[in-house]
């Protein structure tokens, strides 16, 4: 007998079919079957009240550090993927710079069985671009896609060798997957802790300048022209990045890129009192690259929201700010964050929101979902845009608490994931 139910009473956002309106989903057997009003629900269908709720799409993120194996302390995969389903996401990728790195058939199809065995957000593992991303050999990228990896990335490790990204970026297009690269010289920006900036020297820190980052994005921009492949550009954080992204997707470059909700909103001011819950790697920066990440979030130059989440535990980032890890955890946050500062802040519209969270995402790494067209996966974030809430680390069900919205009062939250169209989260706990 075929599983079926209907979803009623939501207004439904989907940006990909053009549809923003009070619509029923039927879904049957994992897959959207009918979307329309009234709809009749086979016998024996379940039924979910989606009153006074936005049903769009399932929420992805392409950039999220689930840190098994080897880091089971900070993250698991499951509680990784328990954790996206509580903030709306129906799927995330996960980055390879695990011990041992996800750079073998083996690995990647490890990532890719513990995911389907948590039975929360779909995992897609991401593997390595390079052999134990040393940056010096590229790894088998056909086996790896395989096994199962949507791309390919050295994130936590900058490809330094223009020769092996060039490499990445031919050899990819065979597999039809793209490369992500985290751009950063470390010839620019090596012991570097912070940006570059007012701010460093007041605290006497070690800034990485906006160049280190800078130059290795109009390289990636460049190699992809010239190759032809998909490169797509982790976590944007500088106003010249953004300009030059904006410049060659006008020239047709096959490029997509991230905006992290901290690089939407906060500043290098968030380090002061050497507060490590602040320190990321690309650092925040100033106002004026704020700003333009901002902008180019709500035209379309940056066309994916993704978190970075990077789980760490209490007692590292409690060490002094040079030796605390980067990063900070995002899951659980992003959708309330994003909604609270564009939405409801009155500069970008529910359906755009939506787009950068859902199908561009899937358009940028060719995943399944980001529509719920008949026929597209039963994958869904029904999500509050009223409700108010507080940031409470101790309520994550991630399990490290690595937060710079700490206490931060927002609006908007998720109620109700659903991936294959079975119940994986709701906030009420029934």
């Amino acid at each position: 007998m075929k599983e079926s139910m209907v979803v009623r009473g939501g207004r439904l956002v989907d940006p990909e079919a053009g549809l923003d309106d009070e619509l029923d989903l039927l879904l049957v057997d994992g897959r959207v079957a009918r979307v329309g009003r009234g709809l009749e629900a086979p016998e024996g269908s379940r039924s979910l009240d989606a009153t006074g709720l936005v049903v769009a799409p399932g929420f992805i993120d392409v950039h999220v550090h689930l840190r098994e194996p080897g880091g089971e302390h900070k993250e698991t995969i499951a509680s990784g993927a328990r954790a996206a389903a509580a903030g709306g996401f129906t799927a995330v990728c996960a980055m390879p710079n695990t011990d041992p790195v996800i750079d073998s058939p083996a690995t990647v199809g490890f990532v890719g069985a513990a995911g389907r065995d948590a039975g929360a957000a779909r995992v897609y593992p991401v593997g390595a671009l390079s052999v134990g991303q040393k940056g010096e050999r590229l790894t088998e990228i056909g086996e790896l896609v395989e096994a199962g990896a949507v791309a390919i990335t050295d994130d936590g490790n900058p490809v330094m060798d223009s020769g092996l990204m060039r490499l990445a970026l031919e050899y990819s297009q065979a597999f039809s997957i793209p490369v992500a690269d985290h751009c950063e010289d470390l010839g620019l920006s090596a012991k570097g802790v912070m940006n570059e900036g007012v701010v460093s020297s007041r605290l006497g820190l070690k800034g990485k300048p906006n160049a280190s980052e800078d130059v290795h994005i109009v390289r990636d921009l460049l190699l992809a022209e010239l190759t032809g492949g998909r490169v797509h550009l982790q976590h944007v954080s500088t106003w010249y990045g953004v300009e030059a992204i904006r410049a060659a997707k006008a020239r047709g470059v096959a490029v997509t890129a991230e905006a992290t909700p901290h690089h939407l909103l906060l500043t290098d001011e968030a380090v002061d009192d050497y507060r490590t819950d602040a320190k990321m790697n690309p650092p925040l920066r100033t106002a004026r690259d704020v700003e333009a990440v901002r902008r180019g979030f709500q035209d379309g130059t940056l066309d994916v929201l993704a978190t970075d989440h990077a789980p760490h535990h209490y007692d590292e980032k409690e060490q002094a700010f040079d030796d605390a890890p980067f990063g900070i955890v995002g899951l659980e946050t992003a959708l309330g964050v994003v909604h609270t500062h564009f939405v409801v802040g009155g500069s970008m519209d529910l359906s755009t929101m939506v787009e950068r969270m859902s199908s561009g995402p899937a358009r940028a790494f060719g995943l399944p979902g980001g529509t719920l067209a008949e026929g597209s996966p039963a994958d869904l974030t029904l999500f509050d845009p009223a409700e108010e809430w507080t940031v409470d680390r101790k309520e994550f069900v991630s399990l490290s608490r690595n937060t710079p919205f700490e206490g931060e009062r927002l609006i908007g939250r998720a109620r109700v994931t659903v991936v294959g169209g079975k119940v994986v989260w709701r906030a009420d706990g029934e």
